[in-house]
């Protein structure tokens, strides 16, 4: 029960969050400092999400070792994002790398 209650109050909370920012709209102006900083938001929290789940992908501690098929897909990803500056092809390889390591690993 307390779980639900939980996920409720962050569900609503969220939806008020959105509500007064949708209504207010281009009433609140923010400096452009403010602007700046929240440009580096969205990068900031993928790459909290990411990182320790590539890392750690069991939350073992760290397996910073080639039998880390998410690491390896990692590098392969940020090798493929370097070269080409493309997110389509850093997703695909990435990906394609990581099943692979996977499926060899399985062996």
């Amino acid at each position: 029960m307390n779980i639900t209650l939980i996920i409720i109050g962050m569900a609503v909370i969220t939806c008020l969050i959105k509500a007064i920012i949708f209504v207010m709209g281009d009433r609140v102006a923010f400096s452009p400092l403010l602007k700046k900083a929240l440009a580096f938001v969205p990068v900031t929290v993928l790459t909290a999400i990411i990182v320790p789940m590539v890392l750690s992908p069991h939350g073992q501690g760290l397996e910073l070792n080639w039998r880390n098929p998410q690491l390896i897909g990692a590098l392969a990803a940020i090798v493929v994002c370097v070269a080409t500056r493309r997110q389509l092809p850093t997703i695909f390889i990435g990906l394609l790398v990581f099943f692979g390591w996977q499926l060899a690993g399985s062996f």
